[in-house]
């Protein structure tokens, strides 16, 4: 598949896969391969693709989850890097750390075409409401931001209480403003959670 990828323009280096504390089973390979491969739709220059999906820690307490996936995009210019943890499933953290990735170089893609300025405006606003996968930013005229985990930088999500508060960049999703990344200013004290 690899050599598929070089033939198709995709990729400069053959993509890369490691796992670490387990064996990748065929299966998770090619889906991780068909996911890296759809990536050229959204911007056909990525010069190179590193996959690491870490095994669950077992304990005597416990079997299994969460895995971690990372991916490491080289592009002109840019390194783009995605970490997505906490999954039970091995498939929805591969599903949704692709799905990271491919919002992420949808980013660049625009940037480079100019219909997004290199640097947009923060905003700032709280964590109004806040559940296991997702949450919503009150901004301070009222609105609500619907965010994803993967939107926190350096996988702070669970670092998160209501009241939290944050810059962010908004942006349009499939259902309404969303926001595309999201940066702790500064923690307060969860009342009444």
């Amino acid at each position: 598949m690899a050599r598929r990828l070089l033939r198709k323009g995709i990729m400069e280096r053959p993509l890369k896969i490691t796992s670490r504390d387990f064996a990748l089973s065929a299966a998770f390979e090619t889906e991780i391969r068909e996911k890296a491969a759809a990536l050229d739709s959204y911007y056909p220059r990525i010069s190179g693709c590193e996959v690491t999906v870490e095994a669950p820690a077992i304990t005597h307490h416990r079997k299994g989850g969460p895995f971690v996936v990372r991916i490491r995009l080289t592009l002109p210019g840019r390194e783009l890097v995605t970490d997505h943890q906490e999954q039970e499933e091995l498939s929805q953290a591969i599903r949704e750390a692709f799905d990271a990735a491919r919002r992420q170089v949808e980013d660049y893609a625009r940037e480079l075409r100019g219909a997004v300025k290199a640097h947009e405006p923060e905003i700032r606003a709280r964590v109004g409401k806040l559940f296991p996968d997702y949450g919503f930013l009150e901004t301070p005229d009222g609105r609500e931001i619907y965010f994803h985990p993967n939107s926190v930088l350096e996988g702070a999500f669970d670092q998160l209480e209501i009241g939290t508060e944050v810059r962010f960049v908004e942006e349009e999703g499939e259902q309404g403003p969303q926001a595309s990344t999201v940066i702790i200013l500064h923690k307060h004290a969860a009342k009444n959670r």
